[in-house]
């Protein structure tokens, strides 16, 4: 099981700039999927970005030359550096997780992810 928890959010206006940071447990799977999803109030929930275990990337259009994901796996830490905000990145960030193994070893937005974090607020203003 892996356990995740994400810090960094906060309010900032249009243009700035936020990391979010989710420390993950030590895992035991081999490879791990590890993912930035948000929601914002009324809307569904939005995945924004996915890493693998060896490094490799997806990003939402909407965030792609704006946001990046990376982890440091010796702190066992994921982030998300966003720059250039938007009032429509407000939402509710989330981490989270999954097994990149049989039976489904997909790391994308709509891969089924499995554990998850309690969320950090990110609001901009304009």
């Amino acid at each position: 099981q892996v356990q995740l928890v994400e810090s960094g959010g906060g309010s900032v206006q249009a243009g700035g700039s936020l990391r979010l940071s989710c420390a993950t447990s030590k895992y035991k799977y081999s490879r791990v999927c590890l993912g930035w999803f948000r929601q914002a109030p009324g809307k569904e929930r939005e995945g924004v970005a996915t890493i693998d275990r060896d490094g490799s990337t997806t990003y939402v259009d909407s965030v792609k030359g704006r946001f990046t994901i990376s982890q440091d796996n010796a702190k066992n830490t994921l982030y998300l550096q966003m720059i250039g905000l938007i009032p429509d990145d407000t939402a509710m960030y989330y981490c989270a997780a999954k097994p990149s193994a049989y039976p489904d070893y997909t790391c994308r937005p709509t891969s089924r992810f499995i554990y998850w974090g309690q969320g950090t607020q990110v609001t901009v203003s304009s």
